[in-house]
């Protein structure tokens, strides 16, 4: 049985999208099953290749979706709210349904900025008890959904419901075909809605209340730490500021497996990747220094 797995990301995140499916490939034993689904916005011939190299490695597939070519992501990128710290790519996981192939029954998807060191099979074999989908509490679910001393957005949420981390959601596309999530984000945009909450995830929670599996936290590690690594995390989440990809992160963080990102991202793409966000730092203030 095929595990089909998502991501979504731009030319600027393609690096950390390879490090995550290496990390993938690297602790299961069911490599030939394997099937990425990668949705991404219009990448550089250099940077398509890094990607592709992967098959190279490991026995998997690949399938490529050029966001920029599908005239329902525009429309909803340029309509949708997003700001400098969020980019609207985070609305194609959305439309995850209508990307992929009416033969996939069941899809993880998983953010960019995430480490596996655990066998993915296991979400797979998972049991949903029927469920739509399957996920991690966030850990800070009751600070987005209430905001200022937790008085905010009362009529959408309440805090003692289980609120889940978008991160890495395990998937029956049936149920969310059925579920005819942009259709609903439509109308939440028409209502005001989407104007209010976190992009989303707090879409999602709204649409999949008391329809998701509680899984524990060491599937969806969030804001993962150095204190987190005795507890044998499945998958890392660097939530926050910290990230494992800076070369600084030995001196001043304390991300967690930080060495074993740089080996699994490779050093030679570490590095290389390290120079494409140097470069694009100094770019951005010489305009703004103009």
């Amino acid at each position: 049985m095929a595990m089909h797995i998502a991501l979504t990301f731009d030319d600027n995140f393609w690096a950390p999208a390879f490090a995550t499916m290496r990390s993938v490939c690297l602790f299961t034993h069911r490599r030939e099953e394997l099937v990425f689904h990668l949705c991404h916005r219009t990448l550089s011939d250099e940077h398509k290749a890094d990607l592709d190299a992967i098959r190279q490695e490991f026995p998997v597939q690949l399938h490529w979706y050029d966001l920029d070519q599908s005239e329902m992501f525009r429309d909803i990128a340029a309509r949708m709210p997003e700001n400098k710290r969020l980019s609207n790519i985070v609305y194609a996981r959305l439309m995850i349904d209508r990307l992929v192939g009416e033969h996939v029954e069941r899809i993880l998807y998983l953010d960019c900025d995430m480490l596996v060191r655990d066998d993915v099979g296991y979400l797979f074999d998972l049991d949903l008890e029927g469920n739509a989908i399957a996920a991690v509490r966030d850990t800070i679910g009751d600070i987005i959904t209430g905001g200022r001393d937790l008085r905010g957005n009362r009529d959408l949420f309440n805090t003692a419901d289980y609120y889940f981390n978008a991160g890495m959601v395990v998937i029956d596309l049936k149920q969310w075909r059925e579920a005819d999530i942009v259709g609903q984000m439509e109308a939440f945009l028409a209502s005001g809605v989407m104007q209010r909450i976190y992009y989303d995830q707090d879409l999602l929670n709204l649409i999949f209340k008391g329809r998701c599996l509680k899984l524990p936290w060491r599937w969806n590690t969030i804001h993962a730490r150095q204190s987190h690594e005795c507890f044998d995390p499945a998958i890392l989440h660097f939530t926050g500021k910290s990230k494992p990809w800076s070369v600084l992160v030995g001196l001043l963080q304390s991300v967690a497996f930080a060495r074993l990102y740089r080996h699994v991202m490779t050093n030679e793409l570490y590095y290389r990747f390290a120079r494409h966000r140097w470069k694009r730092w100094w770019l951005k203030k010489l305009r703004l220094a103009r």
